[in-house]
């Protein structure tokens, strides 16, 4: 079951929009480096000038209300693709990219990345590829987030945790294994921390989840997916 959920997740990672060979060539311009816990890729308001990808640790990407409060609207992990880059054009990061477990970073130039893109057709099609993942991505969540309320939007957020880190257990439950605080969930929803306490608490009492050694535990997936009226997209899309 477990090789089951991690050939799951390589149809799951971001660059997976990329041919064999287009990975290649994107891997080969990519210059690595190493960075520690608590270090960023990249601050809200830097220029968008590079892409990052993740060979190993994992990266949240927030974003800051005028009063302060974070707003989680990705995590990402080992095999992922991350920036926001429009190629020909200067533009601004418009959230930003905090190392939550030290790793090895390739860092593509634009530059680099957009002689690819002028020497490789099918390069800029894949390319567009995954930008169109990760816009419908980020549709998708704002929809969860907007659409169903607070219920609706904590579910849909545990069933992209689900996807990203889950488990599949002998008695069919899943697993998420990574230790995700109220505090996290409550930065991914725009909530509050006490309403989501008072949410997974519901959830519990209905059997829905439970709690293993600090880590949620998923029992009843189908549940979660009536709460936010999920409309079973892609495993491509349906990530935290």
């Amino acid at each position: 079951m477990n090789q089951m959920i991690e050939e799951r997740y390589d149809t799951r990672c971001n660059i997976s929009s990329f041919s064999d060979q287009n990975r290649e060539r994107l891997l080969d311009i990519a210059k690595d480096r190493t960075y520690p816990e608590g270090s960023h890729l990249f601050w809200e308001g830097d220029t968008a000038d590079k892409l990052f990808f993740l060979r190993s640790g994992r990266v949240k990407v927030t974003k800051s209300t005028d009063e302060g409060k974070e707003l989680i609207l990705y995590m990402y992990q080992a095999g992922d693709l991350i920036g926001q880059m429009d190629p020909f054009h200067s533009t601004k990061h418009s959230y930003t990219a905090e190392v939550i477990e030290e790793g090895e970073v390739g860092v593509i130039e634009q530059r680099d990345l957009e002689v690819l893109i002028c020497q490789h057709c099918d390069f800029s099609i894949d390319f567009m590829k995954w930008m169109g993942i990760h816009h419908r991505l980020t549709q998708t969540k704002f929809r969860d987030l907007m659409m169903y309320g607070k219920p609706g939007a904590l579910c849909s957020t545990l069933i992209r945790l689900s996807n990203t880190f889950g488990e599949e257990q002998e008695d069919g439950s899943i697993l998420i294994n990574k230790k995700i605080t109220h505090t996290d969930l409550s930065n991914m929803i725009g909530a509050t921390r006490e309403s989501v306490n008072r949410m997974l608490s519901d959830l519990r009492k209905k059997g829905v989840l439970e709690y293993d050694n600090g880590m949620i535990v998923v029992k009843e997936i189908d549940h979660l997916r009536d709460v936010c009226h999920c409309e079973m997209c892609p495993k491509s899309v349906c990530r935290i």
